[in-house]
Order: structure tokens, then sequence, then C-alpha cells
């Protein structure tokens, strides 16, 4: 039985990506969460400016991009670890028809984007046939 991610409710926000090859951490870490008006990511961006976040929708696919760019330090330091990470990033989502994508709101603060994903007036599955 095949069944299509944009119908099934328990994939709707699978990243695009899971299952095939991807680097074993995600590029940054994101809060999926519902209530009665429609669905909410959050995603922790932290470390990056408002104007390095990108957020387009492409064939049903939301996809979150940010760069977080090299701090450049004029005296010659010896590192002796980097662990902080910078380049760029980006996840992307299936959102399928439950979501309303003309409707679809963002804001960044404290290094924290919220996406807001209203849901979309259930389709009419219903309809009556005339018998001849």
């Amino acid at each position: 039985m095949l069944v299509q991610l944009s119908k099934d409710p328990m994939r709707l926000f699978d990243d695009i990506w899971s299952g095939t090859q991807q680097p074993s951490a995600p590029a940054f870490k994101v809060d999926i969460s519902e209530d009665e008006t429609g669905f909410h990511i959050d995603a922790e961006l932290p470390g990056i400016a408002k104007e390095n976040v990108a957020l387009n929708i492409e064939d049903d696919v939301l996809t979150i991009k940010a760069e977080k760019k090299v701090e450049t330090d004029e005296s010659k330091k010896n590192y002796h670890r980097i662990e902080r990470s910078s380049g760029s990033f980006s996840r992307s989502f299936n959102l399928g028809e439950m979501i309303d994508q003309e409707n679809i709101s963002a804001d960044f603060s404290n290094g924290i984007l919220h996406v807001a994903l209203p849901k979309a007036a259930p389709a009419k599955k219903k309809k009556e046939i005339s018998i001849s």
C-alpha cells in the first residue's frame, strides 16, 4: 500500500532527508508543536543574525536556511580547539495539504526562529452523485 507523505499526519513534518545520507546530527535543532489553529516550528539558531536566515516553500516543502559567518580575529591566535561551527545550514520539511501556505508567518527573536503554520480548512470529501 502506498501512502502519500502529505496525507499521512504522522509523517507531516518529517525531515525530507530522513532515511538518506545526512550528517549524524541535524544542522540546527527544531521543536514542532500543534494547537487547534495550526502547527509551530521553533528553530534554534544561536549566534545567527536575522539577516542571515531565509525561509522558502517550493513544492510543499518548507526550507529554513541560515548562515553563520566566521568571526575574524586580527591577532594571530593558536587555537587548541574550535567547537563552534560556521557556514551554511538548512533543514527542509514536508508540509502537505494540511497547511494554509498563503498565511504562514515567522518571527525571529533571541536566536529562535518561530514559524506559524496555520491549518488549512478541511477539504470536503463528500459529493452527491445523481443517478440517471
